[in-house]
């Protein structure tokens, strides 16, 4: 069995360089060189150039939106957000997301208040939501993780009830439908990132999507630390204009984005067909009957009956170059640096979570024959737990 794994022999690893998880869809070179030529051409950079203009408008036809207004990153998006809706005072979020969520809302000068998440959607519990609302509560931030949409319906009956504005960080979720309504459409207003990792990619950049025309002239006058054709009354601004670059990275990726859905979609069912039967191993399942981005694979492992705790098996995994990743550690609220700066009680699902869900990889870099490898390795793992926790445990003695 110990020739098995590349941690417990000397075994050459499953695969030759790192298998990633992030999406890094590429365009060709050929149309790569062409539309960078066309920037150098034009000798037009940044300062809402043509392709930035073009850029706006697809993706608001892609999306169905009224609105889209790209900017230099997702960070910067929902910083430019809040600033737009004019918040002030607390804002409820869910800890289980990426920390530039939760960052973001302190830059703009907002006090979290962490709300848990539910224990199948991972999305933020909707039945928690009502007794956090404090006085000084300004918005609801609602998480479209793993690019399972929220309970949309029901968070904006909520901020509808207690006069809140509602956001969406959508950044997970781009192509992605609830009740055949393209992710975008909902709330106040929705944040996408294109930063490379993502299906929509940029290399760097994010957008943010409204169907208010006031608020889209709000972010647009914000995004700008000068004047320009829509200068709306705001009171700050910030450089967050996306550059002619970047949009063009983006309008070749969106181009390509059926494409690519695709590709994603046969190693998602790939890793489903392989991995469902697997005790203790619960995959994170989508709706088919939406639209769906398959930009993550992720599920849980469950310690006592997989055989292997989450990070065991991801010792295991890394040590045959298959950089799985778990998500999200530490939690947001487990941050020393905000620490000060939040508000929290329990949180059990968000805490159990941290320390189960696991993610795959799965995009370019990723095939089906490669999703058939990893799944082959982790059922090797789950069939030989036994031996293998031998050796975790041998290890950990040596500490002493």
């Amino acid at each position: 069995m110990n020739n098995l794994f590349s941690l417990l022999s000397d075994k050459k690893p499953e695969f030759d360089a790192p298998l990633h998880v992030g999406q890094l869809y590429l365009p060709e070179r050929k149309a790569f060189d062409a539309a960078f030529n066309a920037v150098f051409d034009r000798h037009y950079f940044t300062n809402h150039g043509p392709l930035v203009e073009s850029l706006d408008l697809e993706i608001a036809e892609y999306l169905g939106v009224n609105h889209a207004v790209c900017m230099t990153s997702g960070t910067i998006a929902i910083m430019v957000a809040c600033k737009a809706l004019d918040l002030k005072g607390t804002v409820i979020v869910p800890s289980f997301t990426f920390c530039a969520t939760v960052q973001a809302l302190l830059w703009s000068g907002l006090k979290p208040i962490f709300c848990d998440v539910d224990n199948e959607s991972h999305n933020i519990d909707t039945d928690k939501i009502q007794a956090l609302i404090r006085e000084d509560t300004c918005a609801i931030v609602g998480v479209h993780l793993w690019g399972r949409p929220c309970d949309v319906n029901l968070l904006q009956s909520i901020a509808d009830k207690n006069n809140l504005k509602l956001i969406f960080d959508a950044c997970h979720a781009f192509g992605v439908t609830s009740d055949n309504i393209k992710v975008g459409n909902f709330g106040d207003l929705e944040i996408f990132s294109f930063h490379a990792t993502k299906i929509l990619n940029a290399a760097e950049g994010g957008c943010v999507t409204t169907n208010s025309p006031d608020i889209a002239a709000r972010l647009k006058t914000i995004r700008n630390f000068h004047s320009s054709d829509v200068d709306a009354d705001v009171s700050l601004r910030i450089n967050g204009k996306m550059s002619e670059a970047q949009a063009a990275m983006a309008q070749l990726s969106l181009q390509n984005l059926e494409m690519n859905i695709a590709n994603n979609k046969s190693q998602w069912n790939t890793y489903y067909n392989e991995l469902s039967s697997i005790a203790g191993l619960k995959i994170i399942i989508l709706d088919n009957s939406q639209a769906q981005n398959y930009q993550y694979f992720v599920c849980e492992i469950i310690e006592e009956d997989f055989g292997l705790s989450r990070d065991q098996l991801l010792e295991l995994l890394v040590a045959e170059n298959i950089q799985a990743r778990k998500y999200f550690n530490p939690p947001a609220h487990a941050l020393n640096a905000i620490d000060d700066f939040t508000i929290w009680t329990s949180l059990p699902i968000t805490e159990k979570l941290c320390g189960r869900v696991l993610q795959l990889p799965l995009g370019s870099s990723g095939s089906i024959k490669n999703a058939k490898r990893v799944s082959n390795i982790i059922r090797l793992a789950n069939e030989n737990s036994n031996h293998i926790k031998q050796y975790f445990l041998a290890e950990n003695t040596k500490d002493f």
